[in-house]
């Protein structure tokens, strides 16, 4: 009994003797820690100013500065989604002006639409390599028009990683058998008959029920007839 009344004792003397040491330290380093818990707060406030008073209206003014654009793009008038029409700004004006926006990040997508779609491939790797966004469509529609891209180019190794990203972001009946009957073909120019086997067999095992389905086992065949 006594054994157990000494080691409670040093027990109690241990955490005195650790609290003892960090009031010392408390009082040595007072001034500093003052500089560093102001500095922390400071930043802090900073930031929600920021976001509050700096970024929030910039982002309305984004949008409103923006809807002629995305209308000028549901209307097929790219030139104009792109670079205006002397009145509203167009795609590339917002995200100059605006680039710390949402608004300025979906134009980004817009605009590498518009710049694949005119066969200026680079030019649209380069702007939706900047999109993100967590909608589970859009994204993947995103990666997916950068292995487009790189299949224009010729770069089918770099056009398949890309569909298989597509695929593997919010796998789903619509867009996931689609980026994987991509990356299937664009593995196939490549010659990596091995991948593509593997994504034709996902599409055949994952998604029976899908349009892509259909030929799987005829694309299958022929590739195993290969080896």
């Amino acid at each position: 009994m006594a054994k157990k009344t000494d080691n409670t004792e040093e027990k109690i003397m241990a955490v005195e003797e650790a609290l003892s040491k960090t009031e010392v330290f408390i009082e040595k380093n007072q001034k500093i820690l003052g500089i560093v818990i102001g500095a922390i707060a400071l930043v802090v406030l900073a930031y929600f100013g920021f976001q509050r008073f700096y970024l929030a209206p910039r982002e309305t003014q984004a949008q409103s500065q923006m809807f002629m654009a995305e209308k000028y793009f549901e209307q097929d008038s790219l030139k104009l989604a792109l670079n205006g029409d002397g009145q509203y700004p167009g795609f590339l004006e917002i995200i100059d002006d605006y680039g710390m926006t949402k608004s300025a990040k979906l134009a980004h997508y817009y605009a590498g639409i518009i710049y694949l779609n005119e066969g200026q491939f680079e030019e649209a790797i380069s702007h939706l390599k900047k999109f993100k966004t967590k909608d589970a469509l859009v994204q993947p529609m995103a990666q997916g028009a950068i292995g487009d891209a790189y299949m224009e180019l010729g770069k089918t190794a770099e056009a398949a990683d890309y569909y298989l990203k597509a695929s593997k972001i919010s796998e789903n009946e619509f867009t996931t058998p689609v980026f994987l009957q991509k990356a299937a073909w664009a593995f196939e120019e490549a010659g990596n008959n091995a991948k593509a086997l593997e994504a034709y067999d996902r599409i055949r095992v994952e998604f029976p029920r899908s349009a892509e389905a259909r030929d799987v086992e005829k694309y299958i065949a022929r590739l195993k007839g290969q080896q």
